[in-house]
């Protein structure tokens, strides 16, 4: 699914690497007439402050197969997904997308709320979506994300 999706394995590498070590907190697939086209992953991501760790989702990798793109898939694995992780009470979900496409899903830029991603990438491209303003209040810093991102090539 990734593979074809993106062109290249090193996502399906990080889906199964995420999956044998534990590191899957959603995944969910898109299937029409019994056949998977779609398929979005959310893992731990953590922002340590200075008193505590809070522990949300990062989302990533989205894969919908070429030939079922720009259909609305994509999107409602998207709302789907984040619908689960409220009622799981996951106080944020972050993901590094493109700026054009995530806000229509309430995220918005992670520097708003002085968060940033662990690796050098656009300011507009991490975005962040607060599902549980209590628990983020007084939260910033650095987005960790499981070590699988940093490891599979």
């Amino acid at each position: 699914m990734n593979t074809a999706a993106f062109g290249q394995a090193q996502e399906s590498r990080l889906v199964d690497a995420l999956r044998e070590n534990g590191g899957v907190l959603l995944s969910l697939v898109a299937t029409q007439d019994e056949q998977m086209v779609g398929h979005i992953l959310f893992s731990p991501a953590s922002i340590a402050t200075d008193v505590r760790v809070v522990t949300g989702a990062g989302l990533g990798p989205i894969a919908v197969r070429p030939a079922f793109q720009r259909q609305g898939i994509g999107s409602r694995l998207i709302d789907t997904g984040v619908r689960k992780l409220r009622t799981m009470h996951c106080p944020f979900v972050v993901v590094l997308g493109h700026p054009a496409y995530y806000p229509r899903f309430g995220f918005e830029p992670a520097s708003r709320y002085a968060i940033r991603c662990e690796w050098d990438v656009p300011d507009d491209a991490f975005m962040i979506l607060v599902m549980d303003p209590a628990a983020m209040q007084s939260v910033s810093g650095l987005v960790k994300y499981r070590h699988e991102f940093s490891t599979v090539e």
